[in-house]
């Protein structure tokens, strides 16, 4: 199997079903380096340099070792609850959602929400959301105004890979435009 479906998998196991493998996370995300290393390896060959490769050259920066290398977990992106630790910060002025012109008239209607994850992810920078966008499909970019929400009493993390999260975006705090 290619280290992208191996990084794949290990994605599945960190943010979503870690029982996959016989690991558990701790309420911060983290999960032992050698117990997933072990589980994995039961469907994947993985070991401890292949791990460093994938973590190392993962193009959205989807997880993080601890210090020592003896914990791993996903950044973001989570279907379980954990607390990754990101401390509140003030959001720039705008912010955006990129995703497929089929969701239009569900978001248009009840606003982002966060559907099976914990957050719903926002893009510092429209191009960055175009691109989430055409995974979707035709693409649509949603500009938040992340300054009213915060002075609304939003609260506003972001990850250590760049990605903004919040709890919800009700649909007053949005625009929109083709972003084709």
């Amino acid at each position: 199997m290619s280290d992208k479906s191996t990084s794949k998998y290990i994605s599945l196991i960190l943010r979503h079903k870690p029982e996959t493998v016989g690991i558990s996370l701790d309420e911060h995300g983290w999960a032992n380096v050698e117990d997933l290393i072990a589980g994995v390896n039961k469907t994947h060959p993985l070991d401890m340099e292949t791990l460093e490769q994938i973590v190392a050259e993962d193009e959205k920066q989807r997880y993080s070792f601890n210090e020592d290398q003896t914990l791993i977990r996903a950044n973001q992106g989570h279907s379980i609850p954990v607390d990754v630790e990101l401390p509140e910060i003030i959001p720039p002025d705008v912010l955006y959602h990129g995703t497929g012109l089929k969701y239009k008239e569900s978001i248009d209607a009840q606003g982002l929400i966060p559907k099976s994850r914990l957050y719903v992810h926002l893009s510092g920078d429209a191009e960055t959301a175009r691109k989430v966008g055409q995974r979707h499909g035709k693409p649509i970019i949603y500009t938040v105004d992340a300054t009213a929400m915060h002075k609304d009493g939003y609260i506003f993390y972001r990850s250590v890979n760049g990605v903004w999260l919040t709890k919800a975006v009700p649909k007053k705090y949005l625009s929109n435009e083709r972003g084709v």
